[in-house]
């Protein structure tokens, strides 16, 4: 059996218990994965998807994925929004893969048929995205993948949001249209919904959290015992990786601005042109210049303001 750290000694506190728990994870993810790559074959023909993100998730992720030993593909959705470091990362680990026979997708955006950016949606939107209107998501990071069987990183403990999140899911196009359903159902061939998810496996993304109940620790400990690469950014002191400028990264976003100001000046270009579409649709808002949007949609006591969306008046 394989040990979650390479050859450790026990850290102070730590007892066999602990280390057995952490031992249970990663195999419990590997089998976590390799149930889903049997139903990704079974029932769509091709290999499990393990997205890709550039994250710290996303590469513990590709670790598992091949010590599972099962056939797969990778996917990024490039939202373009990204910082420059975790975009190089991601070329890098595709390369690498691609080298060794795995097939790999970098996915543009596309909305209403167009190919798209965080900078354009904004205008069309008419509002910033925010962390009650997360359609940066669903149309950057979200359309991909359409009836196949995907893998992600997600975590219970990454937030509140995600402690209903289960191993493995149908996502529908929207949270009634969603299921979860566990491994005992899954497993159960007299089990009428099992029946019915196979009915849905056909029609449907499916997906699997291998990763689910791992905790912020567990996915640092693993990559440090598995010497993973994961992008620089991580060593210039973040805690995250995603959209610069994400409304759900909060105070960090003033680091993010600091260290990216061309991310700033790209922002304030797409609330100009927000607020000159909102005008020429007779929409009014409050905001008069793109750096008062800016202001509203950055600063900390302003964010309960986020969730009011009649300053849009959409």
């Amino acid at each position: 059996m394989r040990k979650f750290r390479k050859g450790a000694s026990l850290r102070p506190g730590q007892g066999y218990t602990g280390l057995l728990e952490k031992m249970d994870k990663e195999l419990k993810a590997i089998k976590r994965i390799q149930m889903a790559s049997e139903m990704s074959l079974h029932h769509y023909s091709k290999p499990l998807v393990c997205t890709y993100s550039g994250g710290k998730d996303s590469d513990v992720m590709l670790k598992l994925f091949r010590r599972s030993g099962v056939p797969f593909e990778v996917h990024n959705s490039h939202t373009t929004a990204d910082a420059p470091q975790t975009v190089y990362h991601i070329r890098k680990v595709f390369r690498d893969l691609e080298l060794q026979g795995i097939k790999c997708e970098i996915e543009m955006p596309v909305y209403n048929g167009e190919r798209t950016s965080m900078w354009n949606l904004i205008p069309q939107k008419l509002m910033p995205p925010t962390r009650l209107v997360r359609y940066c998501c669903s149309i950057l990071k979200e359309t991909g993948c359409r009836n196949r069987y995907i893998a992600t990183g997600v975590r219970w403990d990454e937030s509140t949001s995600r402690k209903h999140r289960g191993e493995f899911e149908k996502i529908g196009k929207n949270k009634r249209e969603s299921e979860k359903f566990s491994e005992i159902m899954l497993m159960n061939d007299n089990d009428s919904r099992r029946r019915m998810t196979e009915l849905c496996m056909q029609k449907n993304k499916m997906v699997v959290n291998p990763i689910i109940d791992w905790t912020h620790h567990d996915v640092w400990e693993y990559i440090h015992a598995e010497n993973i690469e994961t992008c620089e950014l991580y060593q210039c002191g973040y805690e995250r990786v995603g959209c610069i400028g994400c409304p759900m990264a909060s105070k960090t976003r003033w680091k993010e601005f600091s260290d990216f100001p061309e991310y700033k000046r790209l922002y304030l270009h797409a609330f100009g042109r927000m607020l000159e579409e909102r005008k020429r649709r007779g929409k009014e808002s409050r905001w008069k210049t793109a750096e008062e949007v800016f202001l509203w949609w950055t600063e900390d006591d302003n964010i309960p303001g986020q969730m009011n969306l009649k300053d849009f008046n959409i």
